[in-house]
Formats: C-alpha cells, structure tokens, sequence
C-alpha cells in the first residue's frame, strides 16, 4: 500500500482504517500521529501486523502472545492488555488459557534468579553443600528444560526454595490450558522481547520447542511479535506532546 498524501481528510480517513484493520484499535495517540505523522502510522501498521499476518501461528495463539508480552512484569501495558485478552476470547481462548499464559508471566523472573545462582555458585566451595536427591534431580531436569531453569545450583544452597519454586511451577497453573508446545511459545516470547531479554533462556527453550515438534517459522513468529512493543514508546510521546501543545 503507497502512503497516500496526508494533505487531505480522505487520505487521513484511508491511513486509519488500514491501521485499524491491521492493528485492531485505535487510541488518542493514533489520532495525534494520524495529525502529525500519518507515514509512521500506515508504516508502523504494515510492520506490525506483518508477523501476525504471514506467520503460521493462529490468531489465539497470537492474542495469547501478546497478553503474555502485555502483562510481564517488564511491561504492564494496561490497555494493551485489555486490547489482546478482549481478542484472545474472541478468537477462541479459554479462561485456562489466559491464566495459564499468567503464570508462565509469574514464572518469567525466575531464570534470571537460576542464572545469577549460577554466577554465585562460580564463587563459592560446593564441596560441602547438600547433595541432590535423585527424585528432586528429576524434577529439576524436567521442570528446568521446560521452563528455562537451571536449578542444581539453587537446590544446592538453598533446597526448600527450590522444593517451593518446583511446585509454584508444577501446580500453581490451571488444571488445563495450553499445550506443552503452547507454553513454550508463550517462554520464547517473553524471554526473547526486549523488554527482559534473557539470551540464556531463549537458548534454552527453543531447544524444548524443537524438540517438542515446533517449526522454525513457527518459533521466528513468536519472537516477532515482541519488537513492536517498543511503539508504545511512541506513544507516550504522542500524548505527551498533545498535552504540551495544547498548554
């Protein structure tokens, strides 16, 4: 689509309904930009909707990304949030879904937590510290791939904080939800945003969702979707020179 020229009310009119169409809503700072700056937002609109667009993944999968992006601790975009879960029920999530992609946003913290045990670790003598048992080892091994954790070290020096992660990990999601392979889409996302990027964990989990089955071109859609979080930058300064221009 060639950017119309913005000189006129019909070419401002044609750029918002295409970035609605692409991008699903509309707020006071499209319409500042609209005014200001009507190419970024018929640009910004083609790049954005471009993975969700072209991609393998389903529109709830999709939705169910974004609500996860939407409401990470690195993020808490309220009206995004709103935006993508209103969407995600449309498109065919369930009420499991959506709270089992907001525990995997609680559990997001906590493979930096593992890695700078790790970094601790490297600096201490272990040579005295607990043993591992063999049934909480499997529980480690199991928990840790499909979550990004690596918790020897952890459990080493502190074993009843790892006991209570393991089972905040294991039990503290609903009963049904997403798939394993879902889950994995949801971690790669969240760990791979800018907003918290995690390269460890990214490693980590697309080694679990290969493996589960998932396709590169599936995986390259979730890290996608992450990047245009960044307009929400945008945004803020949209609303913020309306207020000021309007001072």
């Amino acid at each position: 689509m060639s950017t119309p020229d913005p000189a006129t009310d019909a070419a401002r009119e044609q750029v918002k309904d295409y970035f609605i169409a692409e991008r699903g809503y509309w707020r006071p700072w499209t319409d500042t930009m609209l005014e200001a700056c009507p190419g970024f937002l018929q640009q910004y609109a083609r790049y954005a909707g471009y993975p969700a667009r072209t991609g393998p993944l389903s529109e709830r999968m999709v939705e169910l990304i974004y609500v996860a992006l939407d409401a990470s601790s690195s993020h808490l975009f309220e009206s995004g949030l709103h935006t993508h879960m209103n969407r995600a029920f449309e498109v065919g999530a369930t009420q499991a879904d959506v709270f089992d992609v907001l525990h995997l946003v609680a559990v997001q913290g906590v493979a930096s937590v593992c890695q700078a045990t790790d970094i601790l670790a490297e600096f201490m003598d272990l040579s005295e510290a607990a043993a591992i048992d063999d049934k909480l080892q499997d529980r480690i091994n199991g928990v840790g791939s499909a979550h990004a954790l690596t918790l020897n070290a952890m459990t080493r020096l502190d074993p009843g904080y790892a006991e209570v992660l393991l089972d905040f990990v294991e039990q503290g999601r609903p009963g049904a939800g997403l798939t394993p392979s879902e889950r994995s889409l949801v971690q790669l996302a969240l760990h791979a945003c800018f907003t918290a990027f995690n390269p460890g964990a990214v490693r980590q989990i697309v080694a679990t969702a290969l493996s589960q089955g998932l396709q590169p071109a599936e995986l390259l859609q979730a890290i996608q979707l992450g990047a245009h979080l960044a307009v929400h930058g945008s945004a803020l300064g949209a609303n913020v020179f309306r207020q000021t221009a309007s001072t």
